[in-house]
């Protein structure tokens, strides 16, 4: 007798959400989540100073250059890069527990580590975020006031060669509206979700 059941997936989604700065992926994320509540999204740990509202736990884990490099030495972290000037780590051990107690989690990383989460879990569902144009992504960082000149103009550089990863990558998403981008995004998670996976 068919049993259908072993066509489905044992072990949660593990969603990878890049793009380059500027690009909104904040904001969809949130809206994103308000859609899909069951999917956790994974705090990242970084050595980047909190901006105005942030909140240690609830955006990143903020810890030191010092704290970091021990947590590197003891394999803490699943992947970790260096994104304009400051270091970026996603924990190793929260990503498996989620996914081995079969809850989808969301990655919301540059693209090294995009790539680098892909080349440990091949089944990770990558998801590129674009903006209308780099005209939009221009005034998008402006609009923030959060980058002094120097660090807007490095930003906006390492936007296009952000943007060369998008072939790394299985799903590209236009940010022009926040919520349609969260729409789409869901859409991707529900039929990552149908996929079939195996059978006996």
């Amino acid at each position: 007798m068919l049993d259908w059941n072993n066509y489905r997936r044992r072990t949660g989604l593990v969603i990878v959400l890049s793009g380059p700065s500027g690009v909104g992926k904040d904001c969809v994320l949130e809206e994103f989540i308000k859609l899909c509540p069951d999917v956790r999204r994974c705090i990242t740990y970084t050595t980047r100073t909190p901006r105005a509202g942030e909140g240690s736990g609830k955006d990143y884990h903020f810890v030191s250059v010092e704290e970091f490099g021990r947590m590197v030495e003891d394999c803490w972290f699943l992947e970790f890069a260096e994104v304009h000037g400051n270091l970026y780590g996603t924990p190793r051990s929260w990503v498996e527990e989620e996914r081995a107690a079969g809850r989808d989690v969301v990655l919301k990383i540059d693209v090294q580590g995009g790539v680098a989460v892909k080349r440990q879990i091949p089944d990770a569902v990558m998801v590129f975020l674009v903006p209308p144009s780099l005209e939009e992504l221009d005034r998008r960082l402006r609009s923030r006031l959060t980058e002094a000149d120097a660090e807007l103009t490095k930003r906006l550089l390492d936007a296009r060669s952000e943007l060369a990863y998008i072939s790394s990558y299985e799903y590209m998403i236009e940010n022009d509206v926040v919520f349609g981008a969260a729409s789409k995004l869901r859409a991707i998670v529900i039929a990552e979700r149908s996929r079939i996976v195996s059978g006996h």
